[in-house]
């Protein structure tokens, strides 16, 4: 078992920026690629961004390409997600999540094990 906890959510104005962390214990977490979702309000749960177990690699959801980077401390087994030039549409509740397969890129979240409790971003206009 992966538990993973994530924090740094909070309220910001549009424009603004975030750092979420996600913090992973109970297994090895360089054997874990990570990813970050999202989910809005009455919306499906949809890809953010994904990194490789070496972060060798990252791909990103098209919504938040140039604006969010995800990346890794494998010392820390910790994975951030940081969010530049947020807009309303950022708004939603932000979980971080590990696997081991080897489409984690593909942005299905069902290729994904483990979840965490998830933390929440709302940006005001």
């Amino acid at each position: 078992q992966v538990q993973l906890v994530e924090s740094g959510g909070g309220l910001v104005q549009a424009g603004g920026s975030l750092r979420l962390s996600c913090v992973a214990s109970g297994r090895t977490f360089s054997n874990y690629a990570m990813g970050w979702f999202r989910q809005a309000q009455g919306k499906e749960r949809e890809f953010v961004a994904a990194m490789r177990r070496d972060s060798a690699l990252a791909y990103y959801a098209d919504s938040v390409k140039g604006r969010f980077t995800i990346s890794r401390d494998n010392a820390k087994n910790t994975v951030y997600l940081q969010m530049n030039s947020l807009n309303a549409e950022d708004t939603a509740v932000y979980y971080c999540a590990a696997t081991q397969s080897s489409r984690y890129y593909s942005g299905g979240r069902y290729e994904y094990d483990y979840w965490g409790q998830g933390t929440q971003v709302t940006v005001s206009s």
